[in-house]
């Protein structure tokens, strides 16, 4: 969402460098910076599991929720969570002793079916789809601040409670059936916790923004260590550096913010894949000499 028409037309560059900063884009730097520290520690393990396409999954067929509360009379917060938990644990369940892509495609078609049933019955096409894909970063509301900061540190305390039996499970999931960590009830548990956090900033920030941000960032970070801790670290830094330079780059251009995020998401994988080949390249070459 382009923010150049709120800006008075003919200001010089240092004075529009400062409304960049001002009060009504205040809520913009504040949300994206906490949805951009949420995605970047939970999208380290969406990239350590290969849970790529549950992570595309549950936030594209949420809306169904959305567009439910809304028939119903609810609040569309509340129909973005239940739908989001329901489709992980829906995703896990059928997913066990099977093939989990299959689970989540038809998770993902039966919530768009019944998402476009739900949006034909109450006659919002076009608004809410437009919201819930792409967000609205740049429009946030003091009042939904709060929320997602809330979602912010649950996720985070989640992460913190649950890091050694994941790492555990999805490294060594041999070991760590040995110790007592039960795969299944991991996988659960971490799609509970993907829907939980994309599910509270879809209406800010948008399915396909979550996605890329939780998808390049962590998987770039993946190729520049192989430490988790440091991959954690970085990962939120090079999601932090994203959204940072995309409210920027659309305040100046008056280009989507969505096209920044995909664009610079993409590019530190392209950066981390390109070191990974370089370190490879470097290792051999010692190792013959």
């Amino acid at each position: 969402m382009p923010v150049s028409d709120d800006v008075p037309d003919g200001k010089a560059p240092a004075e529009q460098a400062g409304l960049m900063f001002s009060s009504f884009m205040a809520n913009a730097w504040l949300t994206a910076t906490i949805v951009a520290v949420i995605a970047g520690v939970v999208g380290f393990f969406v990239v350590l599991r290969g849970s790529a396409f549950p992570a595309h999954a549950i936030p594209n067929g949420a809306f169904a929720g959305a567009a439910a509360a809304n028939v119903i009379g609810v609040n569309g917060l509340l129909g973005l969570g239940v739908c989001a938990v329901l489709a992980a644990l829906g995703i896990g369940w059928l997913g066990r002793g099977g093939r989990r892509d299959v689970a989540t495609a038809l998770a993902l078609v039966m919530l768009l079916a019944l998402g476009a049933v739900f949006l034909s019955v109450s006659g919002q096409y076009e608004p809410e789809i437009y919201s819930l894909l792409f967000g609205e970063v740049l429009g946030v509301s003091t009042s939904e601040i709060l929320p997602v900061a809330v979602l912010g540190l649950a996720c985070l305390a989640a992460v913190m409670f649950l890091y050694r039996p994941l790492m555990l499970a999805t490294i060594v999931p041999e070991i760590a059936e040995g110790k007592g960590v039960r795969s299944q009830q991991m996988e659960i548990a971490f799609l509970v916790l993907l829907a939980v956090a994309t599910a509270m900033t879809l209406p800010v920030v948008g399915a396909l923004l979550i996605f890329s941000l939780m998808i390049g960032p962590p998987a770039a970070a993946r190729s520049f260590t192989s430490r988790p801790s440091l991959a954690v670290l970085l990962s939120v830094g090079l999601a932090l550096a994203t959204v940072w330079i995309a409210i920027a780059s659309s305040y100046e251009s008056n280009w989507p913010i969505g096209f920044f995020v995909g664009m610079l998401s993409a590019l530190s994988y392209g950066l981390g894949r390109a070191w990974a080949a370089w370190k490879r390249t470097r290792s051999t070459r010692l190792g013959t000499a």
